[in-house]
C-alpha cells in the first residue's frame, strides 16, 4: 500500500506562496481594468478631423478594447481555478491531518486496552482475573 506523507505546516507554506501570487494577479487585473480604458481613449482616432471625444474610435482603441475583453475573461477563468486549486488543497490537508489524528487516538485506545489473555485451564477471555 502506497503511503502518504504530507507536512501540513509545509502545505501551509506553499498555500501562503500561491496565495500571494494569486493577489498580485488580481492586483494586476484591477490596475488593467483602470488603465486600459484610459488608454485607448488616449489613443486617437483614425477619422480624419476627428476630435476627441467624438466617440470615434481608432485602431489601436479598438485592439485594445478587444485585448482586455478576451484577457478579462481568461483572467477571471485562472482567477476562478486557482481559487478552487487553493482551497481544494487546503480542505485536502485539513482532512489528512485529521485523519492522522483519528488514527492516532485510535491506536492510543486500543493500546491502553487490557490484554485478552488465554491461559490454559481458565476460561477463554477471562485473561486469568477471574
Amino acid at each position: 500500500m502506497t503511503a502518504w506523507d504530507i507536512d501540513p505546516a509545509g502545505v501551509r507554506g506553499v498555500l501562503e506562496k500561491a496565495g500571494d501570487a494569486a493577489k498580485g494577479l488580481s492586483s494586476a487585473g484591477s490596475t488593467a481594468q483602470k488603465t486600459l480604458p484610459g488608454a485607448a481613449k488616449h489613443a486617437g482616432t483614425a477619422v480624419e478631423g476627428g476630435e476627441k471625444g467624438d466617440g470615434t474610435q481608432g485602431p489601436v482603441a479598438a485592439a485594445l478594447g478587444q485585448f482586455f475583453t478576451k484577457w478579462e475573461g481568461d483572467l477571471l477563468y485562472v482567477a476562478g481555478r486557482a481559487g478552487s486549486s487553493l482551497n481544494g488543497a487546503a480542505e485536502a490537508t485539513v482532512a489528512y491531518h485529521q485523519g492522522d489524528l483519528q488514527m492516532a487516538a485510535d491506536a492510543q485506545a486500543n493500546a491502553l486496552k487490557e490484554p485478552d489473555i488465554d491461559m490454559p485451564g481458565q476460561k477463554a477471555g477471562k485473561g486469568g482475573r477471574g
